[in-house]
């Protein structure tokens, strides 16, 4: 037989004459029916259309700061291009626990109780791994991130869903955590400020949980990824609350405060029993986050507060102004006290989130995500990143007011 005519058959000549059959024994049922990131499906469909303004994902558009680039240039220039300890380096542990004494007193030691991940979506991923028995169940208020509810399940665990309410500000009621509760229950998983809503929770209700906590014995994952992002009132560590510290598992990183997405660094800080597994899953699958990432994030926390702050001051002026917008051309929103995502509602416009987000896209060039990406509570809204320039938000918001009046009409 020639080549071309085993090509124009489909069969490349090294299995002409083989036997094999395609797998018949089923992947893993879990993540077979787990679906595929709602967010990611609204970015990847805006990617390949022009002139879109995108208000999809929860990126920075500011460039990392110069300092910190020039931190990892200076790495690789000195060939730091090693594995770290599976820990990741000592000298940022000792930094990170620093940073959270000084600024939260929320205190731990860099040694034992700290652990370098590539991102906080590793360090979720691992320490739902290391604290997870198959059938346990993890409370998550909704509307949540979109990884949450997948990575519990991939650990084995149970998602136990708890509804908030845009009407009280998607505040963590004690009382409904409370009825949640069973003997299989292992641990809450809330983040604050929250993605998709903006929402901060008070001290006084973090408080509350943690009083859960100890009452009912569970363990409390705090996501905290958009600490710096808090724009009214002040930040609580969850960890730094009484009775907390020893059943505290803090997930913070460096992507949205220091615009270092693409570098991939968070950590995780817990009591040692649960940082010593943690570490050992993290040594066997990741074994350390990249050196050149920890030496910039070293530099980040030793020299870009004033980076920081400008940042943060220009999400808060693009915040006022793109709900303020929101809620003139007719999409009431709550105000987001934290991150940088509005969560407006569109039931002004008679159609579902889905139909929404898919017409504002095509017919307007307008990417959002729709609400129900982030559970059931999130249904009837979409979710806005206002992490963009202002100018974009303008474009945005004179699209929508257009979208919108041509279905009044």
């Amino acid at each position: 037989m020639s080549m071309r005519t085993t090509e124009n058959t489909g069969i490349h000549p090294q299995d002409a004459g083989s036997t094999a059959t395609p797998i018949r024994k089923p992947l893993n049922q879990v993540i077979s029916a787990c679906p595929p990131s709602g967010i990611r499906r609204f970015f990847d469909i805006a990617q390949t259309m022009d002139n879109v303004v995108s208000l999809g994902v929860g990126e920075p558009d500011f460039v990392t700061p110069w300092r910190i680039r020039e931190a990892g240039i200076w790495s690789l220039e000195r060939g730091q291009t090693t594995y770290t300890s599976n820990s990741g380096l000592l000298s940022l542990r000792q930094k990170i626990c620093e940073d959270l004494a000084d600024r939260y007193s929320a205190h731990f030691n860099p040694d034992t109780e700290c652990l370098i991940t590539v991102g906080v979506s590793e360090g979720l991923d691992v320490a739902l791994r290391v604290i997870l028995n198959p059938g346990d169940e993890v409370l998550v208020p909704e509307p949540c991130y979109v990884s949450y509810a997948p990575c519990v399940a991939f650990a084995g665990g149970v998602v136990v869903p708890i509804k908030t309410d845009p009407e009280d500000g998607f505040r963590l009621h004690a009382e409904r955590i409370e009825a949640a509760i069973t003997p299989r229950t292992k641990a809450l998983l809330l983040g604050s400020p929250a993605n998709p809503t903006g929402a901060t929770q008070s001290r006084e209700d973090l408080q509350a949980l943690v009083d859960l906590a100890n009452k009912h014995d569970f363990l409390i994952l705090s996501d905290e990824i958009y600490d710096r992002l808090t724009y009214v009132g002040h930040h609580t560590c969850v960890a730094s609350l009484p009775g907390a510290r020893e059943r505290t598992v803090v997930l913070n990183g460096f992507s949205k405060a220091y615009a270092m997405t693409g570098w991939r660094i968070g950590y995780v800080c817990a009591p040692e029993a649960i940082t010593t597994l943690m570490t050992r899953v993290h040594q066997y699958t990741m074994l350390c986050a990249s050196h050149t990432s920890q030496v910039a994030a070293l530099e980040a926390l030793n020299g870009a507060e004033h980076d920081v702050l400008e940042m943060v001051a220009d999400y808060d002026r693009r915040r006022r102004f793109f709900v303020s917008g929101l809620n003139s051309i007719g999409l009431n929103c709550l105000e987001p006290k934290g991150a940088f995502y509005a969560f407006p509602s569109i039931a002004a416009s008679g159609l579902t989130e889905m139909e929404f987000a898919e017409r504002l896209l095509m017919e307007e060039r307008v990417a959002v995500v729709p609400g129900s990406a982030f559970g059931p509570s999130g249904v009837g809204h979409v979710r806005c990143s206002y992490a963009t320039a202002l100018s974009q938000l303008e474009i945005a918001l004179e699209r929508m007011r257009r979208f919108l009046k041509r279905l009044q009409s």
